[in-house]
């Protein structure tokens, strides 16, 4: 069985570059900006709405967003001081959302609210969860509390701890098993005790050797959970891929992990967990990876959600270059940033800086060649090329039957392809057409 459970990239993805400078750079703290900028929306489903006025004071920890839909999480101010703003940011998809400028006062004040969680049931669990603010610190940003509480929990026997970390660049959720690794045997702890797992994994690429083997030696006496080396090739963090790579389960079109019995939570995510119960501090700050060679000095640090890139420019020695592009993430699904001018949010996990020597060359994109590539690299078995045409021709029919809503943009297509189309644009038009037709 653990001979099956490894090294079983079936097909697709692609050997990319790991660029992973900051591996070694211990987080850093930089918890003192001079204001922060926090978005109502930091996480799929309803943005919250503001509980707080321009003038008030907040302390760290406050609740200064909510909102009475399920799929929601609610946002805590990171650090005290006055509320100086209620104004509307541009977000990095392209909307406008309501955002919160807090201005510090210096003192880092925690609100009187403030204390470890008493938890008696499962359902005390679940709705701590919730009042924490915790959302998937992998990028996604998913309610924690919702992914925890699957429908079918009673059919869910197999926990997935998502420590691959395979984008270029990122370090952040290495460090987490580096510096934390308590903190990640206590939430998996926690998770087991009120949801009661049968199996867990931990699945980490394995360009961490260091990482593999510090976990290995901490779960080496329990008969649960295991570590399990990936092999190290993109996008092999991704969900479908790592259960598949890790259990052998698909999990079905337009299903979740729990339709196949999987819980799957990002490392860093579990271990904010297991500080959330022991000390009560709700989600207002985030380790990230600063890199790229516009950056003077690359680094990972914590910061406090709302921070803005150009202060966390600043405290990595500012731009030794100028940024030929910033990138909120890793550089095949990260969101590229118009200004430095947006602020850190609780999904970040990388701030790329990246020079021009960082890129690839400019090359205008030439007609297919038929080649085959974009099919071979994509790990969902799509076949972006018939994609492509379907989408150019506006064919519903052939997008659905082609399964392009199955499609996870995570680019090796276009990594792939040697006549640069733009496949993954292309892709996310064709999922819109899709939702505008199911909507109407």
């Amino acid at each position: 069985m653990a001979n099956r459970r490894r090294f079983r990239f079936s097909r697709g993805g692609a050997q990319v570059p790991h660029h992973k400078n900051t591996a070694e750079c211990e987080t850093l703290e930089f918890m003192n900006p001079e204001q922060v900028t926090i978005p109502m929306q930091q996480h799929i489903g309803a943005p919250c709405i503001p509980t707080v006025k321009v003038g008030d004071l907040v302390r760290v920890g406050q609740v200064i967003g909510l909102s009475d839909a399920f799929l929601t999480a609610p946002i805590h101010a990171s650090i005290s001081g006055k509320v100086g703003a209620i104004t509307q940011v541009q977000m990095p998809a392209g909307n406008t959302q309501t955002a919160i400028t807090i201005l510090s006062d210096g003192n880092m004040e925690k609100d009187d609210t403030i204390s470890p969680p008493q938890v008696n049931s499962r359902e005390d669990f679940i709705a701590a969860i919730k009042e924490s603010g915790l959302v998937g610190l992998g990028g996604a940003g998913f309610p924690t509390f919702v992914k925890l509480n699957p429908k079918n929990l009673s059919e869910v026997n197999t926990l997935i701890i998502n420590a691959a970390e395979c984008e270029p660049y990122i370090t952040s959720d290495y460090r987490e098993c580096m510096e934390n690794p308590g903190d990640i045997v206590g939430g998996i702890s926690l998770v087991d005790k009120w949801l009661e797992m049968q199996e867990i994994f931990i699945g980490i690429e394995d360009n961490k050797p260091a990482a593999i083997q510090l976990l290995t030696e901490r779960f080496a006496g329990s008969p649960k959970v295991k570590v399990v080396p990936l092999k190290s090739r993109y996008p092999q963090g991704a969900e479908k891929v790592l259960i598949y790579e890790i259990t052998g389960r698909v999990v079905p079109e337009g299903g979740l992990p729990a339709d196949v019995g999987v819980m799957v939570q990002n490392v860093t995510s579990v271990a904010f967990l297991h500080r959330y119960f022991q000390t009560g501090y709700p989600l207002v700050s985030k380790r990230i990876t600063v890199d790229g060679g516009a950056i003077a000095r690359p680094m990972n640090v914590r910061v406090p959600i709302g921070t803005s890139i150009e202060e966390v420019a600043k405290f990595a020695g500012g731009y030794k270059k100028p940024p030929k592009k910033i990138l909120n993430g890793g550089p095949m699904m990260g969101l590229a940033h118009a200004t430095d001018q947006f602020p850190v949010l609780k999904q970040t996990n990388a701030l790329l800086f990246l020079a021009e020597e960082d890129l690839p060359k400019a090359a205008e994109p030439t007609p297919c060649i038929r080649c085959g590539r974009c099919v071979a690299s994509c790990p969902m078995h799509l076949m972006p090329v018939e994609i492509e045409t379907a989408c150019q021709e506006k064919d519903l029919e052939s997008l659905l039957s082609h399964k392009v809503m199955v499609c996870m943009e995570c680019g090796t297509c276009e990594y792939s392809c040697p006549a640069k189309r733009p496949l993954v644009t292309v892709l996310r038009l064709s999922k819109q057409m899709v939702r505008a037709a199911s909507r109407k």
